[in-house]
């Protein structure tokens, strides 16, 4: 499993934690900021767990919340502390989406729904390499084979671990069907993704074009849940120029029940397993 300090999880457990006290007090982000002097997005950012905590911010705000517990505070401290740490991936430098790597070290299961391409657990090096290229065209050599080493590191919660993540991913067929780099490497490709789709862990279904409309035409997403039940469920949506994290129950619930629709219409593992070999092979013509 990951490791129990994982930063980026600290920090949203803390977070929670934080939004709790605020809640009881029966305060709003905005009373808490003016009473700080500071912008109620910090406040928002601190409770979400999008912001580095320090720990003069947690005993600022158990000051506000009127926190008398001393084992409560210290326990806080000591979160704030963890939360500080940096995980592996921070050795690589600025990762634009390092929140997310954050959560996905540390989640139990991963369900994935991708419309254009595999999804990055599941991508080989040269595949990786072809589609980050394509994705960012003024990208640097360095920034393209830094991006690919952390893909290929994050693939050992799949690959390396006695405790691997439960991956469940959903593809469109234009994934399989679109040419990322060459045939060769598409063909390489999708052989390993129906390779690995053979562990017990890890499921991988197709919806194909004649499946028609489906919920996932939104685009694509990823829902992540962890093995502390203090920690709330994540739903992840990729942008360009941001990421959305939603963690509102009513949120995830949806996107749930949007993502049992996908696999209901998809074609089962083995089906997809198949037909992920017959797409290989028409690549390599």
């Amino acid at each position: 499993m990951a490791s129990n300090v994982n930063p980026t999880v600290r920090r949203r457990r803390l977070g929670q934690e934080l939004r709790k006290l605020r809640e009881s007090k029966g305060m709003t982000a905005e009373e808490v900021a003016e009473r700080l002097l500071v912008s109620q997005s910090k406040i928002s950012r601190l409770e979400n767990g999008r912001r580095s905590i320090s720990q003069r911010d947690v005993r600022d705000l158990c000051g506000v919340y009127e926190v008398e517990d001393r084992r409560l505070i210290d326990s806080l401290m000591q979160m704030a502390k963890d939360s500080r740490q940096q995980g592996w991936w921070h050795s690589f430098g600025d990762i634009p989406y390092s929140v997310y790597i954050g959560l996905e070290t540390d989640a139990a299961s991963l369900r994935v729904y991708e419309s254009q391409c595999v999804p990055g657990l599941l991508q080989t090096p040269s595949y990786a390499e072809a589609l980050i290229r394509g994705a960012m065209p003024e990208a640097s050599q360095t920034d393209v084979e830094k991006r690919v080493q952390v893909r290929m590191r994050r693939q050992e919660r799949v690959n390396g671990e006695k405790e691997p993540l439960r991956l469940w991913a959903v593809l469109d067929e234009a994934a399989l069907r679109r040419t990322v780099g060459s045939g060769t490497v598409m063909r390489e490709q999708l052989e390993h993704l129906a390779s690995v789709s053979e562990q017990p862990h890890v499921t991988v279904q197709v919806l194909p074009f004649d499946m028609g409309a489906h919920p996932g035409l939104t685009g694509q997403y990823a829902i992540l849940e962890f093995p502390d039940a203090a920690d709330s469920s994540v739903v992840y949506i990729e942008g360009v120029t941001s990421d959305l994290y939603l963690e509102k129950t009513p949120d995830v619930q949806k996107y749930s029940v949007m993502y049992e629709h996908l696999r209901a219409q998809a074609l089962n593992a083995e089906q997809s397993r198949q037909f992920i070999l017959e797409a290989a092979e028409s690549h390599a013509n």
